[in-house]
């Protein structure tokens, strides 16, 4: 059947996104070239706000691009959110469904017909205390090499400073920020893209977990080293695995003595809803 969406309704979001995004915040955009100008393409990039999404596409649609993101299915059962995406060609991903396969379904289906897919590997903001990138899901590797489409990495910084999210620990440079919306003065968003992931050594592989893990990983590394260029700093030889934290501490919540009533299920409850917002795209 293919990719479908209506160019009156991606004519209208340029329309009224762009002159409010050019208005809002100051650009500092850097390796656009590297985006591909026609065929199936990922975007993997860092996710460090709930404002970053509408940044990062304004710098991928400057570079020549449509963004298509990834939403959540039930989202597309909201009566004006569903007309909208639809209408633009974004893509459901399938939560419920056991099979990754089936989850992405709509999304490989958009990369053979040569959209540009916007995914965050992370599967949420980072909960990272100083903003790096969290280790990722494997949704990005399967689909590059399912479909044979390239993985442009892509770091940014600064839109923390517009909007910070409002999860996480309150310690590092997140501990430093700011809560709410905070457009004046006006935040430069600095957005890096390097060169696609070169992710031939898995090509004809079997999609196993120790495949997928490597790829993702060598995608996320290459997205780190970008954001420590746009930083200015060195970036975490490890990165920060929000799974394994949520472990430790549901750990320590059951090995405590003086734990009251429930403590271990409320902590096992939280990390199964942590694990759930991670997975698929954003």
């Amino acid at each position: 059947m293919g990719h479908r969406y209506s160019p009156g309704w991606r004519k209208l979001t340029i329309v009224i996104l762009r002159p409010m995004l050019f208005g809002l915040l100051k650009r500092d955009w850097r390796g656009r070239g590297n985006v591909p100008g026609e065929g199936g393409v990922i975007i993997a990039a860092n996710h460090i706000s709930e404002s970053d999404p509408l940044a990062l596409a304004h710098f991928v649609y400057e570079s020549g691009r449509y963004p298509v993101y990834l939403a959540k299915s039930t989202l597309f059962d909201v009566p004006i959110v569903k007309t909208v995406f639809r209408g633009t060609g974004q893509i459901p991903v399938y939560r419920d469904r056991s099979d990754a396969s089936l989850a992405l379904r709509d999304a490989e289906e958009a990369l053979r017909d040569g959209e540009c897919l916007m995914f965050y590997p992370e599967g949420s903001c980072t909960r990272d205390p100083e903003l790096w990138p969290m280790t990722g899901q494997t949704g990005v590797a399967r689909m590059a090499l399912k479909t044979g489409a390239k993985v442009v990495p892509v770091a940014n910084w600064g839109a923390h400073e517009l909007l910070p999210y409002k999860k996480g620990e309150p310690t590092g440079l997140r501990g430093r920020l700011k809560k709410g919306f905070h457009p004046f003065p006006r935040k430069t968003m600095h957005v890096l893209a390097g060169p696609p992931v070169d992710l031939s050594k898995y090509e004809g592989q079997e999609l196993t977990k120790d495949v997928l893990h490597a790829a993702t990983d060598e995608i996320m590394r290459q997205i780190t080293d970008l954001l420590g260029e746009l930083r200015g700093e060195s970036p975490p030889a490890e990165l920060y695995d929000h799974h394994k934290v949520l472990e430790e501490r549901r750990r320590a919540a059951g090995r405590r003595p003086d734990a009251g009533p429930g403590t271990g299920e409320a902590a096992h409850a939280a990390g199964t809803s942590e694990t759930a917002e991670r997975e698929g795209g954003k």
